[in-house]
């Protein structure tokens, strides 16, 4: 089954912080959630030359595994970030 990745943006100014609860709850009733964090500070690395700046705007990640690629987009409904105009990056993970 094919698993994504959705990044939240940090570009909304409003979401419900409560609505968070229900929506996860509606993710791990479906079976498609696999995890998932707000994205706190921290700092790039290399081994040579100065390391790149952060990705600043990224807020926060849910991983999840649909039937169908076509499946993943109809996650956003109810999605507290996605209704409150936030955008949600959404990206397939490769399997290796």
């Amino acid at each position: 089954m094919p698993e994504y990745i959705l990044f939240m943006h940090d570009d909304v100014v409003d979401d419900d912080p409560d609505a968070w609860a229900a929506y996860l709850a509606k993710l791990k009733g479906m079976g498609v959630f696999e995890g998932g964090s707000e994205i706190g500070v921290g700092s790039c690395f290399r081994k040579r030359g100065p390391p790149p700046q952060i990705t600043s705007h990224l807020a926060g990640y849910i991983r999840v595994n649909v039937p169908a690629t076509e499946d993943v987009g109809r996650l956003l409904i109810d999605n507290p970030h996605y209704e409150a105009g936030g955008t949600v990056e959404i990206r397939e993970l490769p399997r290796s």
